[in-house]
């Protein structure tokens, strides 16, 4: 089966966008555990991008400890949304952007990047990881949470693959923790702190830093 191409990737998150915005959390203490030790790694004076933002949540949650996020994503209508979001709230330091790490206008400088439940919806996960890379001085951080279910549900894999046939599902990867860890440690980084949140599947929370 062919890897869905850009622009297959941003039709399929444009359809599910405002079904995506209704959803609620699926595990609350897990997510408000993510965001304190993201929190941990972020000053006020941080500029911050994170990719893949669905609808600029998790942008917003964390607008009050930094100076600025560009909120970035490949659906113009999660980003339509964000916008929405980011106006209704009067917030001044998160701009939602349609696009990907890479693209013009999504160039930097960053103190901080983020990526979160997103790599194992990247085919191109590494060239990613390697962009964040290249954006970030030294001493920036690359932090990330990841569901690594490589061997972990067996009957994932062919329906997924079932799904994508008909449309209701993206690519996904089954990322194993070690080889995650390994990417983005040759890629240069320095990992400083992971974590599992929740720990079932696992989901793998890795802050990394640039030396």
């Amino acid at each position: 089966m062919t890897a869905m191409t850009r622009t297959d990737h941003a039709s399929f998150w444009d359809r599910a966008a405002r079904k995506y915005a209704k959803s609620k959390i699926g595990d609350v203490p897990a997510y408000e555990t993510t965001m304190a030790r993201t929190r941990v790694h972020l000053r006020a004076t941080d500029r911050v991008l994170e990719m893949g933002c669905g609808t600029a949540s998790t942008a917003l949650l964390l607008a009050p400890d930094v100076a600025h996020i560009t909120a970035s994503d490949i659906s113009g209508e999660m980003i339509a949304i964000g916008k929405e979001k980011v106006w209704d709230d009067g917030i001044t330091n998160v701009t939602p952007v349609h696009g990907v790490i890479g693209d013009p206008g999504l160039d930097g400088p960053y103190d901080a990047i983020l990526a979160f439940n997103l790599l194992h919806l990247m085919p191109e996960a590494e060239r990613a990881i390697a962009q964040a890379f290249a954006q970030l001085p030294s001493g920036g951080h690359f932090i990330s949470k990841t569901p690594c279910m490589a061997g972990k549900r067996w009957f994932l894999g062919p329906l997924v693959g079932a799904m994508r046939m008909v449309g209701k599902a993206p690519d996904v990867r089954f990322f194993r923790v070690a080889e995650l860890e390994q990417i983005i440690t040759e890629t240069g980084f320095e990992i400083v702190e992971t974590g599992d949140y929740p720990n079932k599947m696992p989901s793998h929370f890795i802050v990394a830093r640039k030396p």
